[in-house]
């Protein structure tokens, strides 16, 4: 079977995922969303807690998630299932944390496990926590975005901390309904204006436009790296 492209599809997350999780160099998707709107709540929950903490601790190699306090998401959003030590924060993003336009965003069957470092948690994180919130106060993808929009004019989320980043290697994730769990791989959160020569020929450097200021005002970088999380090799596609 033909690989799929190594460029961010519009369609994963990122995303968070990343969910999670989709690229500005792909190919255009038909523009009527697979996922119109949001399917019930209990087909985004895991209902096997130990599985969840699992698959969030995937995201990154033992040595870190297995010090990091890890996230569940239940009815009420996401609560602390493991207390850590390190600094890290391991979750499981819903599709809901991909881009407003992309095809997936309200895709159940998305899981996008990912560890931030210290720096994200505290920066990053907050973002995944409020549109979760959104969500599960039943407001649409249109309502969400405009919410978030109000609350970047109005400050409510801390400053980008320098060094932030996350870990996502796993390959027991569901990022994307073409390509599965994807590849395995780092993001890096920088500011909009920030140009790390992203998706230029012969760069290890890809784009993924999950918020890119539209409208979280970062841009999310990604670099491949050869290994998942357990150590084995990693493919760009699987």
């Amino acid at each position: 079977m033909k690989k799929p492209s190594r460029r961010f599809s519009r369609s994963a997350s990122s995303c968070a995922f990343t969910l999670l999780l989709v690229g500005a160099a792909a190919p255009a998707r038909p523009a009527t969303p697979s996922y119109p709107q949001m399917a019930p709540l209990s087909q985004y929950l895991m209902t096997d807690r130990a599985a969840e903490i699992a698959l969030a601790k995937s995201a990154a190699p033992a040595a870190i998630s297995d010090h990091a306090t890890v996230l569940v998401l239940e009815r009420t959003g996401y609560v602390t299932a493991v207390k850590g030590q390190n600094g890290f924060v391991c979750a499981v993003e819903r599709s809901w944390m991909s881009p407003f336009d992309g095809t997936l965003f309200w895709d159940p069957k998305l899981r996008g496990p990912i560890c931030f470092n210290p720096q994200a948690a505290k920066s990053i994180l907050p973002m995944t926590y409020k549109r979760t919130e959104l969500v599960l106060h039943g407001q649409t993808r249109e309502q969400i975005k405009k919410d978030i929009e109000a609350a970047i004019a109005s400050k409510q989320f801390p400053p980008l901390e320098p060094g932030a980043m996350s870990y996502m290697m796993s390959k027991q994730g569901f990022l994307d309904d073409q390509a599965g769990h994807w590849m395995s791989h780092l993001m890096f959160y920088t500011a909009v204006n920030v140009d790390w020569g992203a998706d230029q020929s012969g760069s290890p450097v890809m784009l993924n436009p999950q918020f890119n200021g539209k409208p979280e005002p970062v841009n999310v970088l990604m670099i491949h790296v050869s290994k998942w999380s357990d150590g084995s090799d990693s493919q760009e596609m699987q």
